[in-house]
């Protein structure tokens, strides 16, 4: 019973263990190890193949999973045909040859393609995966369109744009049903998730194989445990049969005994030597994972040193250069009584491209430039203060708070020119989004992303013109040029604006002196989204909400708004919607930066059918077309062009009438924008930035005003965020250490809402989440999008001075 009992345990007997490897070869079996389980003829049981027990005993026992033990994990690859494989150890969810288009000269190449976590990776071979990416795309931000049989289209409808093609049609389906399924739970991913960003990013794939070793190793441990009991239980049977053999003396009797006494050694011995088998294998197996693991680690660091040294000397490089080549170029200080310089140096050209004395506060050592006398702010060299003020800051809150009651402030005081290095801080941020990422003030400009998004009204004026349009296509024109407006204010706004706190509000009532008013609410922190609801009474109503998703890649950073955009005119009844193209912030580690809008927005007249396609065409060094280019056509709902827009979204925007004109086979043809230059007519045209605009963040005139002190806002109101002031009036130190406390707050509240939730999901009661103040949020009838809409409520609690719904934030 005893020996039957162990067969069951330790697998298929004395001699497999022996010779683990001389088994039978078989088809490959995926079993726990995850790996592909390819195995050559005469090699024995396949990696990850699971070893069948001896039909006396139920289960894998130990002997069992010494046999069947994973072998090390393969490289990275699947099927090495057209198509793609389904990969399990290797984290990937599917992997293979797909042909891409690169140009009209080479057309379609045959490239790997790498889906994994997310997402789309390609390189040329599959040789490349351990150390050459040749590009990825985030498949949570991404479209993907089907052309025909074989062909497909991956898009993240700004920057990247793949062309693939796989080689049969059965091929192309299963690549798509793999994107899809990806891009659900990258979008899934994306919105559950609620991390800080201040931890190490590890990659899925690493993940996986790190658990599926873990688990193996777990086994074998439990193996070993299991025979040293066995162990322990012979032995002490063993002796005791021993002890029984001493005290007989009739021959018959020890007879018996001696026989039962060779059965329990014979167990033993077999036990003991499944234990040396188990033993043998877990020490192979941790032998060569821990090679494997040194060695790849190695390599990284390798790799990340030889980035860093190759990164900082490029740096360098740059500064030194920008140093020769500005050579003496310094500011003339004037006396306090002068008016300042004489030429408006931000008003020429074409905006960031052509400003060469502009502040790179990328550099890595300090510089000495002078600057007027009559600011709040003195310049140094100094690496540590940089922003002495002659005046107490009570002081100056008092003069701001005087000044504001009386008109709006025209300057701020002027950036420092504090020194700081990029790359100790960016180097461990690639690829994650940047509102997950931890930031110094050093980046930031003293706006809050409220702020910036109520300066979209800066040309408000275009919607009270559009309010009094009879024809809806001229209607339609005025809201083209608006949408087109709001990016204005961001050619040369290389800075970040802060990120909202959860809850936190920003209010700007221009009622008598604009005829409108707006209020912005943070309405979720993870992922960051603000509601925006603004209303004049000039006839127009504007409201949005705005999740904004962004990434650093190393040279670049995108900046992809989500949300659509809502303008309703209430004499007419007319409704307009439309949604934001991507924002790319070029030249992040080496060179000056400068900004870019591309993509297309369809502005579109639910009432009547109208609609407005805006195209703006991305910068290429290689097009002759004017930078940043905007062109657009205004059709009625039977397509037909009434209106064509042409301009740029840095300076104005002008719009031609189309007249149809006698075609060649007596039809109507529709005449070129050339020939209807009497037509014209500007919409919009942008207004100068204040002077010395350049040493204040490059703010406009509307900006400048935005943080200014005002009474009776609300205790959560941007303009109360103390190390928003405490940046803007130069105290960067305070401010960084202002900004960690808030930060932490805001997690301290988080943690407890979440633990809230889970005690009311144990005890069983019902539990709100958390809810935005001043916004429901509920089901657009338009666009059938949830969205938060103004509920109402805040002008009145304003004009009561009843705040006592408001969270404490700061």
């Amino acid at each position: 019973m005893a020996a039957t009992e162990l067969r069951g345990v330790v697998g298929p007997g004395p001699a497999a263990i022996a010779a683990p490897g001389g088994g039978s070869t078989g088809p490959p079996v995926v079993g726990s190890g995850g790996g592909r389980g390819d195995s050559a003829p005469g090699s024995g049981a396949a990696p990850g193949t699971v070893a069948t027990a001896s039909a006396s005993g139920p289960g894998p026992g130990a002997g069992a999973v010494a046999a069947a033990g994973p072998a090390p994990a393969p490289p990275a690859g699947g099927s090495g045909g057209s198509g793609g494989s389904v990969a399990g150890g290797s984290g990937s969810a599917r992997e293979g040859w797909l042909f891409k288009w690169t140009n009209y000269i080479k057309g379609y190449q045959r490239r790997w393609f790498v889906l994994s976590n997310g997402l789309l990776s390609y390189y040329r071979s599959k040789a490349e995966m351990r150390h050459t990416c040749r590009g990825t795309i985030n498949l949570a931000t991404a479209s993907i369109t089907v052309e025909d049989s074989c062909n497909f289209i991956i898009s993240n409808g700004g920057t990247q744009t793949y062309h693939l093609k796989a080689s049969s049609e059965v091929e192309r389906q299963r690549w798509v049903t793999a994107l899809e399924l990806a891009k659900a739970k990258a979008v899934k991913v994306l919105q559950e998730s609620d991390e800080s960003g201040d931890e190490e990013s590890v990659s899925q794939t690493d993940k996986t194989e790190l658990q599926n070793t873990l688990r193996t190793l777990s086994s074998k441990v439990e193996d070993l445990s299991t025979c040293n009991d066995l162990i322990a239980k012979h032995g002490t049977a063993l002796q005791r049969s021993l002890s029984e053999l001493e005290s007989l003396r009739l021959p018959a009797e020890s007879n018996e005994k001696i026989k039962q006494v060779n059965e329990r050694a014979t167990l033993f011995r077999i036990t003991s030597n499944a234990m040396i088998n188990a033993c043998r294998d877990f020490l192979k197996l941790a032998q060569t994972h821990s090679k494997k693991w040194q060695k790849s680690l190695q390599y990284e660091r390798d790799q990340r040193i030889r980035l860093e040294e190759t990164l900082e000397q490029l740096a360098k490089q740059h500064n030194h250069l920008e140093r020769a080549f500005r050579g003496a170029k310094v500011l003339p200080a004037h006396p306090s009584g002068s008016a300042g310089p004489g030429k408006d140096q931000c008003c020429s050209g074409k905006g960031d491209m052509s400003d060469e004395d502009d502040e790179n506060e990328f550099f890595d050592a300090p510089e000495i430039i002078t600057m007027p006398e009559n600011l709040g702010h003195k310049r140094t060299g100094s690496n540590i203060s940089g922003a002495s003020s002659d005046i107490s800051l009570d002081e100056q809150n008092k003069l701001q708070q005087e000044e504001t009651k009386k008109e709006k402030r025209t300057k701020i005081p002027y950036k420092p020119n504090y020194s700081l290095n990029l790359w100790s801080i960016m180097k461990n941020c690639i690829g994650k989004e940047l509102s997950k990422i931890p930031m110094p003030v050093n980046f930031n400009e003293p706006l809050s992303m409220l702020q910036r998004l109520t300066e979209d009204l800066e040309y408000h004026e275009l919607l009270d013109r559009a309010a009094k349009c009879e024809n809806s296509l001229e209607q339609l024109c005025y809201v083209a040029a608006f949408t087109v407006s709001s990016y204005s204010t961001t050619v040369s706004r290389t800075s970040k604006p802060f990120n909202p706190l959860l809850g936190e509000t920003f209010e700007l009532d221009r009622l008598e002196e604009n005829g409108y008013r707006s209020l912005c609410e943070q309405v979720s922190h993870h992922p960051p989204a603000a509601a925006h609801h603004a209303e004049s009474k000039n006839g127009w109503t504007l409201h949005q909400e705005i999740k904004i998703t962004s990434k650093f890649r190393g040279k670049y950073l995108s900046i992809m708004p989500l949300g659509t955009i809502h303008c309703i005119f209430k004499e007419t009844g007319h409704h307009y919607t439309w949604k934001k193209v991507t924002t790319t912030v070029h030249n992040i580690i080496v060179g000056k930066l400068w900004i870019d809008q591309s993509g297309e927005i369809d502005i579109i007249n639910h009432k009547t059918g109208d609609k407005c396609n805006l195209k703006f065409v991305p910068y290429s060094y290689f097009s002759r077309d004017v930078a940043r280019k905007v062109t657009g056509e205004v059709t009625d709902p039977s397509g037909k062009v009434h209106f064509i827009l042409l301009g740029t979204w840095d300076e104005k925007m002008d719009c031609f009438k189309v007249q149809p004109v006698a075609g060649e086979n007596g039809g109507d043809a529709r005449q070129r924008s050339c020939e209807a230059e009497e037509s014209r007519v500007m919409l919009w045209k942008r207004n100068p930035l204040p002077k010395n605009a350049e040493y204040m963040y490059y703010f406009s005139e509307l900006a400048l005003t935005l943080n200014a002190w005002e009474p009776g806002t609300a205790p959560t109101d941007s303009r109360l965020r103390p190390d928003q002031k405490l940046m803007e009036d130069g105290r960067w130190d305070e401010a960084n250490a202002e900004k960690q406390r808030l930060e932490e707050k805001q997690r301290l509240s988080r943690k407890k809402r979440e633990a809230e939730a889970v005690k009311a999901t144990e005890d069983g009661t019902p539990y709100d989440p958390y809810k935005a103040l001043w916004f429901k949020r509920e089901m657009d009838p338009i666009t059938k999008e949830l969205t938060h809409t103004y509920r109402g409520g805040y002008w009145e609690c304003k004009e009561k001075q009843e705040w006592t719904a408001c969270p404490d934030i700061f």
